[in-house]
């Protein structure tokens, strides 16, 4: 009998409402600080520089607003721990949305978006259906997707710019446990522990699984690390390197395994 399919974990949806408008406002925050000189900057991301990093970052709730204004589609298509492993098959189409953005009122664009996403979502069931790039998905999942983007991109943000926009604690949590919960789904099993202290702990990898004291096969990171490593913007051997993860046990090494999504 084939295992069971991993259910996604219960997000709080008055929390992850608040905690997608609240990245998003640190993030608008920082963009009326940079300079065109900034702003021409180059970042992590290929040749996108800053100023077309900021703009991605407005679809994560415009699109949202824009999606809502669309026909319900009739059933689901696509989970929310599916959804970290498809991101990167839309990369091409990304970037040429994003290019297409007009960047001449970059604070404008962020008020706009704000308001548009805000008059939308006012009332809306997490049930409903929205479509997406990537297939049809439950808003209250899609909202979780954007507290993830918001968050990531908000770390690409920082890494260009030398600023230190914060992050709200609740979509560093969605992002760091819904980023955990899909390497479970990757490498099903309980052989090693994976501790991203202190929102999310899972088990991973096919093997002998552990039931009490200590397991013998164990990843701890920080969340930061945690989200870059699954993203790839570092990977296992320079963090390790770095001490900014340990693993014990001869099973504990993520290597193969990462990244989970482009």
């Amino acid at each position: 009998m084939p295992p069971a399919k991993k259910r996604a974990r219960s997000y709080d949806s008055a929390k992850t409402r608040a905690a997608v408008l609240a990245q998003f406002e640190n993030v608008r925050s920082a963009v009326a600080t940079l300079t065109p000189e900034q702003l021409d900057g180059p970042t992590r991301l290929g040749d996108w520089t800053v100023r077309d990093l900021v703009a991605h970052m407005t679809l994560a709730l415009g699109s949202v607003a824009r999606k809502l204004g669309e026909p319900e589609p009739p059933v689901p298509e696509l989970g929310l721990l599916e959804w970290p492993s498809v991101t990167a098959s839309e990369a091409a189409t990304i970037d040429e949305d994003t290019r297409a953005i007009d960047t001449g009122d970059l604070p404008g664009l962020y008020a706009r978006t704000a308001e548009s996403y805000a008059l939308r979502i006012a009332g809306v069931s997490d049930d409903r259906l929205v479509p997406t790039r990537f297939g049809a998905m439950r808003l209250g999942d899609h909202l979780v997707t954007r507290a993830v983007e918001l968050v990531v991109h908000t770390d690409d943000l920082n890494a260009a710019t030398g600023l230190e926009v914060p992050y709200d604690r609740q979509a560093l949590a969605a992002c760091a446990r819904l980023l955990a919960d899909a390497l479970a789904v990757k490498a099903p099993g309980g052989a090693v522990e994976v501790r991203v202290p202190p929102f999310a702990v899972v088990q991973c990898v096919a093997g002998p699984r552990h039931t009490r004291g200590t397991p013998p096969n164990v990843v701890e990171t920080d969340p930061l690390t945690w989200i870059r490593l699954a993203t790839g913007r570092t990977d296992w051997a320079t963090e390790r390197a770095a001490a900014r993860v340990s693993a014990s046990g001869e099973r504990a090494d993520l290597a193969d395994l990462l990244p989970l999504m482009g």
